[in-house]
């Protein structure tokens, strides 16, 4: 007992003395030739091979870094964190207090191809994780499991097996809880030009980070992107804004920001699982921005084969003259072409892209989404640049559909405002799949997908598509809240949002699409989902029931109730489909009681 104690007392003084820590010191690093072992509070949460040997890092002077800056949406508008930076050859080690990036940085290259790549983290058999089996489009579930021995799924990317085959290609971002109630998130930031994004191939527990295709010839200095993990409880996680604490500064500083307005939109492909082409429908959709006061209206794909004699300057024209902003859906025309709809071939060219965007701000256009790309390459890294760099120029917002996902560009060109890259409400239209996972599915989300950055689920359905859904009607609406995306789009039509109680629609005319804060409240992932995000004042409380079973959800909201004066909880009605009461923020209870599959969603003013 006593040689127990003592062995635990000394790696404990091992583990204070020698490793490199974060500002806060509940992380520390423990270097071993290759190989830093990441602690949270002494508890090692996971193993990270580099591509150099660490044992110079014990040797290392910590460099302060601070970052201090300010996002035009997003879970957090005044973003704060601080870091130790370690060096050792190529590699750079950032010791957040939330997490850990890294990278490797080159000098002297002369026409070289980008540098191999070592990195790798240890996943063991046995640890708890929520993986996305690795899609061009991100569209895929992150099923709870222990093991990396699954079956895989066939997609649009095809299917990516192993010799005993299993899976062996994930996405990111990779949810871990090595140790119970301590989780780690592994994605990466800030790709920048001649680059490629990358994902993981695992070899048994073995899970190691390669780059997409890069051919580019590389001359002078070249780093990789930063490899990034979050680290800590699921409030540590959900609040994080490690992913934009390490990219690059915003480059459109010598712009007026003014034209970036996050907020909802009115959107029309959900309910018809079609484009734009129909006047009349495009009118409908405006109609309803009007009267539940959204800022936005999209005009989706095909309008540029608009019926009846009209076009599409006649669809952006009543937009406007209702005091709607119309943006328009564009094929990037490097992944799916072939019968797919259009318009196409505009935007890859430069002079075709400025001509094109320049006409977009000309007749009254103010935002573009952007479809189909085709993975993770450098040509597509390079070709997303270049569409947000020529947006900016003539204030077009922009939303990635068909793309990869976020990556902290967000930060370095706040007008991109959402990103899909997400298993969302669109395929309802699909497959009968999602029907029996969604619940399930929405109540992973804000702890895997949504951490990283926007996320265009395009929530809120409280009628049917193609295949029906089984989530509640306050369960939808907590979607709305517990989705952060800088442009949040509406996808039911809108006979069924106009024919809910007027205090519904005036929910989702007041609702904000960016935030000052985000807490974690409670909750678990695959199982139940609590958050709460702050607006000026007014804090917005949703959560989700992802099970089949009654389930309570529990509110631990003393700190933020103690100053409030009024509150507002929208929840399934046992006998109809809701419950809306005004209640004193004293009144509201330790925990609510959601249906199967069922939500809530409370506003403290």
């Amino acid at each position: 007992m006593k040689q127990s104690l003592l062995s635990f007392l000394l790696s404990c003084f091992a583990i204070s003395s020698m490793a490199q820590q974060s500002p806060n010191g509940k992380l520390k690093i423990v270097p071993k030739q290759q190989t830093l072992t990441v602690y949270y509070q002494k508890q090692p949460v996971i193993e990270v091979e580099t591509s150099v040997n660490t044992s110079a890092l014990k040797k290392s002077k910590a460099k302060y870094i601070r970052a201090d800056y300010q996002m035009l949406s997003g879970k957090k508008h005044h973003c704060t964190n601080e870091a130790n930076e370690y060096r050792c050859g190529e590699l750079v080690l950032r010791v957040y207090n939330d997490g850990i990036a890294f990278r490797y940085e080159y000098q002297g290259l002369k026409d070289a191809l980008q540098p191999e790549e070592q990195t790798a983290y240890r996943i063991p058999e046995g640890t708890r994780r929520w993986m996305q089996q690795w899609t061009e489009a991100y569209e895929s579930f992150f099923p709870f499991g222990t093991t990396a021995k699954v079956k895989p799924i066939r997609s649009f990317s095809g299917t990516f097996t192993s010799p005993d085959g299993f899976n062996n290609r994930w996405g990111y971002p990779a949810l871990l809880e090595p140790v119970d109630g301590i989780f780690a998130l592994i994605s990466e930031a800030n790709i920048e030009r001649q680059q490629s994004a990358s994902c993981l191939y695992n070899d048994g527990e073995r899970f190691r980070v390669v780059p997409d295709k890069n051919e580019v010839k590389i001359n002078g200095h070249w780093h990789t992107p930063w490899r990034v993990v979050m680290i800590g409880t699921l409030a540590d996680i959900v609040s994080s804004t490690l992913i934009t604490d390490v990219s690059e500064p915003c480059k459109l500083t010598d712009m007026n920001l003014t034209w970036i307005q996050p907020g909802v939109v009115s959107w029309v492909y959900w309910a018809y699982n079609h484009g734009s082409n129909d006047y009349n429908i495009i009118k409908k959709y405006v109609d309803m921005a009007v009267k539940l006061h959204l800022p936005y209206v999209l005009i989706d794909a095909e309008w540029d084969e608009m019926k009846d004699g009209k076009t599409i300057e006649d669809a952006v024209g009543y937009a406007r003259s209702q005091g709607i902003k119309p943006m328009i859906w564009y094929n990037s025309s490097v992944g799916w072409i072939n019968g797919a709809p259009g318009p196409k071939f505009r935007l890859n060219k430069k002079e075709d892209r400025e001509r094109e965007f320049a006409w977009c701000e000309k007749i009254g256009v103010v935002g573009v989404k952007i479809d189909f790309f085709s993975g993770d390459n450098q040509m597509n890294m390079d070709y997303c640049l270049d569409l947000l760099e020529s947006a900016a120029k003539y204030h077009l917002l922009v939303n990635f559909h068909g793309a990869t996902i976020p990556r902290g560009w967000q930060r370095t060109y706040p007008n991109l405002l959402s990103t899909e890259a997400v298993y969302g409400a669109e395929w309802y239209n699909n497959v009968p799949t999602f029907t029996d996972k969604a619940a399930c599915h929405n109540a992973t989300l804000p702890f895997t997908r949504n951490i990283i950055g926007p996320m265009d689920y395009t929530p809120c359905a409280f009628s049917d598509s193609q295949h029906p859904h089984i989530t509640t009607h306050a369960h939808e609406l907590a979607l709305t809240v517990l989705f952060e995306s800088g442009l949040q789009h509406l996808a039911d039509r809108p006979e069924s949002f106009l024919s809910q109680p007027q205090a519904v629609q005036e929910f989702l005319g007041q609702l904000p699409a960016s935030w000052d804060e985000t807490r974690y409240v409670s909750g678990y992932p695959g199982k139940s989902a609590v958050l709460a995000r702050r607006y000026g004042k007014t804090w917005y409380i949703a959560g989700i029931n992802g099970t089949d079973e009654t389930n309570s959800l529990s509110l631990p909201l003393k700190d933020i109730i103690k100053k409030a004066q009024h509150a507002t909880i929208y929840l399934d009605g046992q006998d109809q489909p809701w419950d809306i009461q005004n209640v004193k923020p004293s009144e509201l209870p330790k925990a609510i009681t959601c249906q199967p599959r069922g939500g809530f969603v409370i506003i403290i003013s």
